[in-house]
């Protein structure tokens, strides 16, 4: 018997029971859910930050929108806001890596 104690995609269990398996789960609460979502994403990073593949990429993607949806947002409210905060602080596609701000400000002689 293999112990896994984690949330699972809502077919694993109909699977490893076709597979002649016995597969013993429940019904999460609200609360415990968005617990397991939370997890639930840092193992998917984790994965992909490991593997760095188009798979483990669409885990997290599924994973965000499961917790979209738990915490009462749609798809299209991450998106907007996504947006939102590209359009007023940018996005990330020229690369910049912020070395230090030193917070000495010398003033300007005209």
């Amino acid at each position: 018997m293999k112990t896994y104690n984690k949330l699972v995609r809502d077919r694993i269990p109909e699977i490893i029971n076709k597979d002649g398996k016995n597969a013993v789960s429940h019904v999460l609460s609200e609360e415990d859910y968005i617990a397991e979502l939370d997890k639930k994403m840092i193992e998917e990073v984790n994965e992909y930050i490991k593997d760095k593949n188009l798979e483990e990429m669409a885990d997290i993607l599924e994973v965000l929108y499961a917790i979209c949806k738990a915490r009462g947002y749609t798809i299209e409210d991450l998106d907007n806001k996504r947006k939102e905060k590209a359009e007023i602080r940018g996005g990330f596609q020229e690369k910049i890596f912020l070395e230090y701000v030193d917070a000495h400000i010398t003033s300007k002689k005209n």
